[in-house]
């Protein structure tokens, strides 16, 4: 896109400051850490209830940005940039965007629906790019937000638009219409999605509806339920399996491991395989199929591209590759609009500073090749990547457009060079078309370890901290623990995540978990809640500030700072108000005083105290108790030193029970996780982690016979079993044996019996539809952490720190 700021000015109804308003736009962000933000970018500060976009300007302008949205220009920066302001820097970027889709005509279909609507659209994109150049939404850009920069994206060339809308809450939809503009629509499925944002279904379903008030063709599924909602204007064209009265009907049986679908639409029958059982994939396949009707393509060429539909990656994963490399790994898409999206991705992973992008042939740019290379070298070159890998042939038209490249026609030629690419000590984006089968690459680059995994939720993890500090007053600083390797969900790539939310502090528990971090770039102070004498020296050496509990330790700590002639050195007083752990009691307190007197070697940064029952208000007068007794120490401290540092004792669970005593900082530990002790706050978190595996292999099993170790099961009736590559080493309790808990397969609970083996359980599937390879939820959604913790009689910090670290984590962001 290129509009000049004069023009955005009136359609986004804003009020200019600055000192040049005949800058050309061709880029709009609302990340300030993509590298693609320069002297054309507009940058939105978007403002929401847990973040403001405005806190990132100064920082921007810093790095070359000097067009703004605001809602308010930030004080001592007045003169440093262009800014537009406007009341509201959201309805600011959907205005511009309803106005920039009003500039074309083409064809384009709206999506919604509770579940499917990113696989819809993919696979639409599959079957339809042959004969269109098509701007779809980027990954699931489906929210107030995501759906006007994917309307952003189209250009001149561009004849078919495919956008999916998501919502939450009532009135969201209306203004996602006016945005789309979908002249076609299909309405996937109704589902439980999202139902607390409704009063009832029915509100959900007319909110769904609003955005097929303008279109040409509703394509849906005929239910009367959702039907009688439908504007009676609006032209439909169902499908059914149960009423022939539909516009297409379809009777469906499954045959090994497709799905035959017997389609009858006016005259014609004839039919169509699918390459899977489930009723979602078969169902979203048959939206897409209708749509192919309604285009009018022949049943030849819907057979013989329905047949290839494949399943959808929406994510970006991170995984560990060989020789110390990191690996993301978006090996399924290659158009212009995602690559984007990856590369800012790419720049949020500072493991490495060389950093590799394998890519493919680009796909319906909308820009001729010349163009389109072009463009992406400017990307390359902006995102400072080290070395480009191109695999196509029309890439490897345009190597010289790259600086360090190397390319080859197809993957069979990068194979046979692999051994002379020396990949190490790098993170290597793998981008490629699906075509191109680049999970040839993924499998060649990646870690050899076993197929269980814990799938960290980036997204949630955002999510869960903007709920905390939604619930902090304005001035109180947050500091994060990280510690026990991210409770067991991964050290680095969460600490880089809340170094870009800007949190105050991280804690760890010992010196070593502080140093990995360090050195792997993070800049956030970074306190030692544990820190052992020996490690004094070393915690000096990187710039890590420890928590000091005891005379014996202060005085440890204040040598070595004497031999090192530090000044002010930050160091964090724990004080002991009824944890009786770690911490100066008050008796030790005029030793502590006496010690750090008029000492300069050493500056007090913070003064806390651990709360031992925030969680259960039971003990709500001991809780007040411990508070009043710190606030007590605390002040002493700060009166008897002349000091005023930061004061903190509330944890995650204190940030909800005791908001009055936030003092000048809070620690949020579990809660970032996705775990609250309370059912309430539990519904407004989201699941971090999920653990994941595969079956290894199915049996079935005479009555009489047993399962695993001492015959602990005995089958009382033919029974088949499945094996699941994941055992006590990894971390799951053998108490989790024997009946007591369960795993999710294809949505069905499948009960573990016998024991939990070293390196493998077992489950009854005998009622459930698997195969050797399905995948295997060992917790996430169902079974729940909390769940787990309940049965077993433990608590949630057990189960997720138990977590072997054998297990590879995978990293996304969807």
């Amino acid at each position: 896109m290129k509009l000049s700021i004069q023009n955005i000015i009136p359609i986004i109804k804003a009020k200019w400051f600055g000192n040049d308003d005949t800058a050309v736009i061709d880029f709009i962000s609302i990340d300030s850490r993509s590298l693609q933000n320069d002297r054309n970018t507009l940058f939105f500060a978007i403002s929401g209830p847990n973040h403001d976009g405005h806190v990132y300007i100064e920082e921007l302008i810093n790095k070359g940005v000097a067009h703004f949205v605001v809602n308010q220009i930030p004080k001592g920066i007045e003169d440093k940039a262009n800014f537009l302001i406007v009341g509201n820097t959201l309805e600011a970027l959907q205005k511009l965007a309803t106005f920039y889709r009003s500039q074309f005509e083409f064809p384009v279909i709206g999506i919604t629906g509770s579940n499917g609507k990113t696989i819809i659209k993919e696979w639409l994109n599959f079957l339809l790019s042959p004969d269109y150049n098509i701007i779809r939404s980027p990954k699931s850009y489906n929210s107030q937000v995501g759906v006007p920069l994917s309307i952003l994206g189209i250009n001149e060339k561009h004849n078919l638009g495919i956008f999916e809308a998501g919502i939450s809450l009532p009135h969201e939809m209306e203004k996602l219409q006016k945005i789309i503009q979908p002249t076609i629509g299909i309405l996937s499925n109704i589902g439980s999605a999202h139902d607390e944002g409704f009063a009832t279904v029915a509100e959900k379903i007319k909110e769904k509806l609003k955005l097929f008030v303008s279109v040409n063709v509703l394509i849906m599924n005929k239910n009367k339920t959702i039907c009688a909602f439908v504007n009676p204007k609006t032209k439909l064209f169902c499908w059914c399996s149960d009423d022939k009265s539909a516009d297409v009907y379809i009777t469906k049986k499954k045959i090994g491991e497709v799905t035959e679908l017997q389609v009858t639409y006016r005259e014609d029958t004839f039919l169509v395989t699918i390459p899977f059982l489930d009723q979602a994939s078969v169902e979203n396949a048959i939206h897409c199929m209708m749509l192919l009707l309604y285009f009018g393509y022949s049943h030849k060429i819907i057979q013989t591209r329905m047949v290839q539909l494949y399943p959808v990656e929406m994510r970006l994963k991170v995984k560990n590759g060989i020789n110390n490399s990191t690996i993301i790994d978006d090996s399924y898409s290659s158009d212009f609009q995602s690559l984007k999206i990856a590369l800012d991705f790419l720049e949020n992973q500072k493991q490495h500073k060389k950093k590799t992008i394998i890519l493919s042939d680009i796909f319906q740019s909308g820009l001729s090749n010349e163009d389109l290379y072009s463009q992406v070298s400017q990307l390359i070159i902006s995102n400072k990547i080290s070395r480009v890998i191109g695999i196509g042939e029309t890439i490897s038209q345009f190597k010289n457009k790259f600086i360090n490249s190397t390319t080859f026609n197809n993957v069979s030629g990068f194979t046979q060079a692999f051994d002379t690419l020396n990949f190490e000590n790098e993170t290597i984006l793998i981008k490629g078309a699906r075509n191109f089968h680049f999970e040839e690459i993924v499998s060649l680059l990646e870690e050899k370890t076993h197929e269980t995994v814990l799938e960290i939720n980036l997204n949630a993890i955002s999510h869960n901290l903007n709920f905390y500090k939604s619930k902090l007053k304005p001035k109180t600083k947050m500091m994060v623990m990280v510690k026990a390797f991210g409770y067991g969900n991964g050290g680095f790539e969460i600490a880089n995540l809340l170094e870009h939310h800007k949190v105050d502090y991280l804690g760890v528990a010992f010196a070593d978990e502080g140093i990995s971090l360090k050195n792997a770039g993070i800049t956030v102070p970074i306190m030692v809640l544990n820190p052992e004498a020996t490690s004094f020296a070393a915690i000096i050496q990187y710039h890590l500030e420890p928590e000091i509990y005891s005379i014996k330790g202060l005085k440890a700590f204040l040598k070595i700072a004497a031999q090192k002639n530090l000044k002010r050195f930050p160091i964090h007083i724990k004080i002991d108000t009824g944890m009786h752990r770690l911490g100066f009691e008050e008796e030790n307190l005029e030793d502590l005083i006496q010690i750090l007197k008029g000492n300069e070697t050493v500056q007090i940064k913070s003064i806390l105290s651990h709360m031992a029952t925030s969680d259960d208000l039971k003990h709500d007068d001991f809780s007040k108790s411990q508070i009043a007794l710190f606030e007590k120490l605390s002040s002493k401290l700060q009166n008897e030193l002349n000091v005023k540092p930061i004061r903190h004792i509330l944890n995650t669970s204190g940030i909800t029970n005791y908001g009055d005593s936030q003092y000048d900082m809070v620690r949020l530990g579990i809660g970032l996780y996705g775990i609250s002790n309370d059912a309430e706050e539990q519904k407004e978190l989201e699941i971090v982690g999920t653990l994941k595996s595969v079956i290894s292999q199915i049996r079935t099993i005479d009555t009489g016979e047993s399962v695993g170790y001492g015959r602990k099961f005995i089958a009382a009736e033919t029974t088949k079993i499945a094996t699941i590559p994941i055992g006590y080493a990894d971390g799951i309790s053998r108490a989790w044996g024997h009946g007591v808990g369960y795993v999710t397969i294809n949505n069905k609970q499948a009960k573990i019996v016998g024991s939990v083996c070293m390196d493998m359980l077992m489950v009854n599937v005998t009622n459930i539809e698997c195969k050797e390879g399905s995948t295997v939820i060992i917790f996430g959604e169902n079974p729940t952490v909390n769940f787990m913790a309940k049965q077993l009689n433990t608590i949630s910090y057990e189960i997720l720190t138990s977590i072997s670290q054998r297990v590879k984590r995978v990293f996304f962001r969807e």
